[in-house]
């Protein structure tokens, strides 16, 4: 019992680490799971991660945050968080905490199973505020910016203090501190309505045609190890079936253009993105902050911190840890390292 697993079980991804009763990182994975199709994808993941971590579950502690209460499978959050909780325990074996937000955000406290009924509201979507409170140790002046597969938190942290004060995935929408917007599962037609292409302003096709993962393979940044979903079709994720989906997207077939002119084309999706997000960090940066790049889209975040001539650093180098998989995965690390320390097994 002396090893921690921290999970975040969220609705397209498992994520995991485990560390050991120092708090040292041992092991990082990632997982897809599709969990809008039903549990049993949960469960195929799980057993997936303990299998890759050569670990018995009911021999390891677990600390668990959540995202996939969101999923449509579910009616609403309070019974998407009660399921996957009595889903994951009993998977998990006896010691099983689930990590709970506060109102004041530089706190944090984990519930038992037969608590978590009554905190769903504070279990919901918490994933963010456990990395918060792991990052305000170490980092007194910063704007955090885990750039996602679907969606971009921010974290403001002033004279090491958190200083978000919304907490719900509704209320940090709208403040600017929950953007949906990720470089992998969001849909293309989300990110721009009008596009430059070869010097002509164009409409951008309002189907479900490409996603963000199509450009960036063709701007070469996605890591593989982070392209887990499913593409638009179905169909493969190779450089030329990219650049067909994303040629769809302004009414073209691929065939009609050289591959450059698609990659082109997706270099300027890049900067829709980009630029939506930077729109989100100027409400919070401040001069002397640094920004802390983090999720598989950190890559995102230094391009916007070197246009904007601010200091950047990515997560896992915050604690000396040079997996990029750990950037992928800070909030699974931050419930991990938040039960090591305040020792609540």
């Amino acid at each position: 019992m002396h090893k921690t697993l921290g999970w975040d079980i969220g609705g397209a991804h498992v994520k995991a680490v485990l560390l050991d009763r120092d708090g040292a990182v041992l092991k990082v994975q990632q997982q897809a799971c599709p969990l809008w199709m039903g549990l049993d994808k949960l469960e195929v993941a799980i057993l997936s991660v303990l299998a890759h971590f050569d670990v018995v579950a009911s021999q390891v502690r677990h600390a668990v945050t959540m995202t996939g209460e969101l999923v449509d499978w579910f009616a609403n959050r309070h019974e998407g968080v009660v399921a996957i909780a009595d889903f994951v325990a009993p998977l998990l074996g006896g010691h099983v905490l689930f990590y709970c937000m506060n109102e004041d955000a530089d706190l944090a406290h984990f519930v038992a199973l037969t608590d978590v009924a009554g905190q769903t509201k504070m279990i919901a979507s918490a994933n963010w505020h456990a990395s918060a409170c792991l990052l305000a140790q170490s980092v007194p002046h910063a704007l955090v910016v885990d750039v996602g597969s679907t969606t971009t938190d921010l974290i403001v942290i002033e004279h090491g203090k958190v200083m978000n004060r919304a907490l719900s995935d509704a209320a940090r929408m709208q403040q600017n501190t929950l953007v949906y917007t990720g470089v992998v599962r969001t849909p293309v037609m989300a990110v721009a309505q009008r596009i430059p292409f070869e010097k002509t302003m164009t409409n951008v096709v309002a189907e479900y045609f490409a996603t963000m993962a199509d450009v960036y393979r063709l701007t070469t940044e996605l890591p593989e190890s982070a392209d887990l979903s499913a593409t638009a079709d179905g169909q493969a994720k190779t450089l030329l079936d990219s650049a067909r989906r994303l040629a769809r997207m302004v009414g073209y077939d691929c065939e009609a253009q050289p591959l450059e002119v698609w990659q082109r084309l997706a270099y300027c999706f890049r900067e829709k993105q980009c630029q939506q997000i930077q729109r989100a960090i100027s409400q919070y940066l401040k001069g002397d902050m640094i920004m802390v790049g983090a999720g598989v889209g950190d890559f995102v975040v230094q391009t916007i911190a070197h246009g904007l001539h601010q200091p950047y650093v990515k997560f896992n180098t915050l604690f000396n840890h040079h997996d990029d998989d750990l950037a992928v995965c800070l909030p699974a690390y931050a419930v991990a390292a938040l039960a090591v320390q305040k020792g609540v097994f």
